[in-house]
């Protein structure tokens, strides 16, 4: 739509209300809302104003008046709120310079569709996300000087098999077996299917929606691949659907990428892809049929891969998802079918338009922009300077000797380390201005004081168990 046609819509819908959306650095989605009568044309180019200093990891205190630019093609009607309101996603501007503000996490992702078409090499990056999440009855937890605990329960939970429900029906996922069986066993499947409603009728397309492997409501609902900040855009609207809805029927969702100890943790597998004029390149007569194109991708996703983590797999929770040996595939290695490999080859279709690669390590934890344009940028600088991703693993990483595995980089074990190897290796992300030194400078930062050290400097509850007695 065009800032005429919103205007229109807004008549046409008995809209009373505008919400202004945008993604603060970190990955949350923020909001504002002002009377439909606030809204004209002008304010598609003047915007609103807002304090940019209580948006974590943005301006200064002494600087922090900022403007956010709502986007017309971006509106849609909010499916949750009681008053009728249109929700506009907005873009972040400095109101002095009218630049774009280098740690809008959405420019940056816009920098890096326009960085892609500068080179020539393609005009179109496609990606494909599957988040998967937890939906859970219940969750509380608490931190302070003296105590800290969680807890989580699950109707689905296995650990409920024997707890007295006034009857206990039984049928309760065992650990690692959720996927995927039919209801009763899967009792959440019309609560996915209320989710992927609410989703087709704000316009995102949906492929499939089912239990994940682990016990206690571990859901996947299959986006569409659409353009970076298109996909990246329809992301904040998956979430924001995904917990609304579970809040509706009395639960709670998480994207948490490790809530559960002993089952499987949630990942986000990124399916990516580059075409130009129309045309899949990818495709080609080299292994996994690709393109040598596609493999110097791969190349460029293998060989930064521990910095890409720093914007992928963000969070100190990430880590006790990506542990060597278990489901998430941590092993710096490339392979069709295999998905223990942290690059697999989809091999399920021979047509052209289907060739793509999937990135296995990222968690939905990640503020989408910012982690796609990473992808991006580390597979277009393997394409520039052609970085061969060595030869294919198409073993059983699991079931490798120890020498064999030795061979196999591997994703970094902490949030601190992937912290280490961004700072040490950030140059491919500097390319076309798309990601600039403060926000590289910024990110490092804010993980570190706020959450890196933040946990490290507090006693974690399993420690009492192994050492109270000591």
């Amino acid at each position: 739509m065009t800032p005429k046609e919103v205007l229109e819509f807004v008549k046409t819908k008995g809209l009373e209300m505008v919400d202004l959306r945008f993604m603060d650095f970190i990955g949350t989605w923020q909001h504002f809302a002002v009377p439909v009568a606030e809204l004209s044309e002008d304010s598609f180019e003047e915007g609103f104003g807002f304090d940019g200093s209580s948006i974590r990891g943005w301006q200064p205190i002494h600087a922090s008046d900022m403007l956010v630019i709502p986007e017309a093609a971006t509106a849609q009607i909010d499916p949750f709120i009681t008053r009728p309101t249109l929700v506009l996603i907005c873009n972040i501007v400095d109101p002095i310079t009218k630049e774009n503000y280098s740690r809008d996490p959405r420019n940056i992702a816009k920098k890096a569709e326009a960085y892609l078409k500068s080179t020539g090499m393609a005009d179109t990056a496609f990606f494909g996300p599957e988040a998967e999440f937890f939906i859970f009855d219940d969750i509380r937890y608490g931190s302070s000087s003296n105590s800290g605990f969680y807890f989580i329960d699950s109707e689905e939970g296995a650990w409920n098999s024997g707890k007295d429900e006034g009857p206990n029906l039984g049928y309760k996922p065992r650990h690692k077996e959720g996927y995927f069986p039919c209801p009763p066993t899967d009792s959440q499947h019309d609560l996915r299917d209320e989710m992927v409603r609410v989703m087709q009728s704000i316009g995102l397309k949906i492929e499939a929606q089912h239990h994940e492997v682990a016990t206690a409501g571990q859901a996947e609902i299959d986006l569409r691949f659409d353009t970076l900040v298109k996909v990246a855009d329809a992301i904040q609207w998956y979430k924001y659907i995904v917990k609304n809805v579970a809040r509706k029927w009395g639960k709670t969702a998480t994207f948490m990428p490790k809530p559960l100890y002993g089952d499987n943790g949630s990942g986000m597998h990124t399916h990516q892809s580059l075409w130009k004029d129309g045309k899949p390149l990818f495709a080609g007569d080299g292994y996994g049929g690709m393109s040598q194109m596609a493999l110097w991708y791969i190349g460029g996703i293998l060989k930064h891969a521990p910095a890409i983590c720093a914007f992928s797999n963000p969070t100190m929770n990430s880590y006790k998802r990506l542990v060597p040996g278990y489901e998430a595939p941590v092993n710096l290695a490339y392979s069709s079918r295999n998905r223990s490999a942290s690059v697999r080859i989809p091999m399920y279709s021979a047509s052209p338009k289907a060739k793509r690669l999937e990135f296995r390590t990222p968690d939905p934890s990640c503020n989408g922009y910012l982690s796609f344009a990473a992808q991006l940028m580390a597979g277009l600088d393997g394409i520039q300077n052609k970085i061969d991703p060595g030869q294919p693993l198409d073993k059983d990483i699991y079931a490798l000797s120890p020498e064999e595995l030795s061979k196999v980089p591997t994703t970094p074990g902490s949030l601190e380390e992937s912290l280490k190897a961004l700072e040490a290796d950030h140059e491919f992300l500097l390319k076309g201005d798309v990601f600039t030194p403060d926000v590289i400078e910024k990110w490092i930062e804010y993980k570190m004081e706020a959450e890196v050290n933040a946990i490290k400097l507090r006693p974690h509850p399993h420690e009492f168990y192994l050492y109270f007695d000591c």
